[in-house]
């Protein structure tokens, strides 16, 4: 069996038949640019709405205007894995791509689906260019670096402080604080944390909370695992959530809500409170910004393991992938990712769209004051916990959305804890 038949199996064996048969049909036009010669095909999750897609999609015309090098930007958002799955299946997939590691993600290099860039990271020159950290959090465990890592996550949680002031409360430190100031938002007609507890945003949420009473080692065990019910402190992070649910922290009908209602309820001042990635807080308003203090989540009044309230830290943003197809046009792809990772282009994805990036630069952001808020967080103010996506299980990914999504609604701890781990049930 050849290499190719073999990678193609396992790809397919990890889509499903059923459904990357839909997918296929329409894989052929999926690489416009690749006949022409000298061109590049990039299929970018940066697009669209997102923070940092327009002036990454400037320097990739910069890029072409300089070089007179064709490349096509095939853009999709959260489906991207999948399409980019499909088409790798039918020998379509684009040279590049520009995706998080999550998911379905995690298990492209061992696939065969993207190469390991391992080596090109020294011949490229990019090694002293990219904080070393970030390189550790995207080497597997066979010690081969999956993408270049080149945005990153930072998650830290937004106050808006005259609504505090509203409710004669200060920002809370500790998870007694924060029920208290709950009630007094409350009591003044307003929303306390904003959050989108029908989705991802609402997922990490719930993880960071149970997180308060992990060690790093426990929580990569048992989000590993998903075996919450063999953790007498997972389940004790499972029961404080519930108590800070049913004391009101949250704002009404928060199942309801998704990463686009929170942002939406907090930037028109409904809510006072909300995590949120700081690429989101790079959409803020410049009125509202000047209202709000960039803190974490507040720690566990009692049995945590926290010294400071939390903050989701993670290299876990988008890295530059590239594919089997892309791997022989090497020549072509290395004068790309170097031109990435060039001073003007980090400063304009810094300086132009508030995202932080895994290049080591000292540039931060002017016109995003939330984002260099958060950048300037210490770890004397905060404590950094993990960003579990790393660890879930490709598998359990979307089934453990929808299990977090139900632990915002009137269910026990003891509930929540068993449809938790039956998101794990196929892994």
């Amino acid at each position: 069996m050849s290499h190719s038949i073999s990678r193609r199996t396992l790809l397919r064996a990890a889509i499903g038949g059923g459904v990357a048969a839909p997918f296929l049909a329409g894989c052929g036009a999926l690489t416009p640019a690749s006949g022409k010669p000298g061109a590049l095909s990039v299929h970018t999750q940066l697009s669209g709405a997102v923070a940092g897609a327009k002036v990454f999609a400037d320097a990739v015309a910069a890029y072409e205007r300089r070089t007179g090098r064709p490349v096509a930007l095939l853009k999709n958002g959260s489906d991207l894995p999948i399409v980019f799955e499909t088409s790798s299946l039918a020998g379509a997939e684009a040279d590049v791509a520009l995706v998080n590691l999550q998911g379905r993600t995690l298990s492209w290099t061992g696939l065969g689906a993207t190469i390991p860039l391992t080596g090109l990271l020294d011949e490229w020159g990019l090694r002293d260019k990219i904080i070393p950290e970030a390189l550790a959090e995207w080497t597997d465990g066979d010690g081969n670096l999956r993408a270049f890592p080149f945005t990153r996550t930072n998650w830290p949680v937004s106050y808006n402080t005259r609504l505090l002031e509203q409710a004669g409360v200060q920002i809370p430190t500790t998870s007694d604080e924060l029920i208290a100031v709950a009630q007094a938002l409350r009591a003044k007609g307003i929303g306390p944390v904003t959050v989108g507890g029908s989705d991802w945003s609402g997922q990490k949420m719930f993880l960071q909370v149970i997180q308060g009473f992990l060690t790093p080692d426990e929580a990569k065990e048992v989000f590993g695992s998903g075996k919450l019910s063999e953790s007498p402190a997972a389940i004790a992070g499972v029961e404080h959530f519930v108590e800070l649910r049913d004391a009101g922290v949250f704002v009404d009908d928060v199942q309801g809500y998704t990463s686009d209602s929170e942002l939406t309820q907090f930037n028109t001042g409904k809510a006072a409170i909300v995590p949120a990635m700081s690429s989101a807080l790079a959409k803020v308003p410049a009125e509202r910004a000047k209202e709000v203090v960039v803190g974490g989540w507040p720690k566990p009044s009692r049995g945590g393991v926290l010294e400071h309230p939390s903050v989701i830290r993670s290299f876990n943003g988008h890295g530059i992938w590239i594919s089997r197809r892309g791997a022989e046009k090497l020549d072509l792809i290395k004068p790309f990712v170097q031109d990435l990772y060039s001073d003007e282009v980090i400063d304009s994805m810094i300086l132009g769209s508030g995202r932080d990036m895994s290049r080591i630069t000292d540039t931060v952001s002017e016109d995003f004051p939330l984002v260099a808020q958060a950048s300037r967080l210490t770890d004397q103010q905060v404590s950094p916990v993990m960003l579990p996506d790393l660890v879930i299980p490709q598998s359990a990914f979307e089934p453990m959305i929808q299990a977090t999504a139900a632990a915002y609604g009137p269910i026990p701890a003891e509930r929540i804890i068993e449809v938790f781990e039956r998101a794990y049930a196929t892994v």
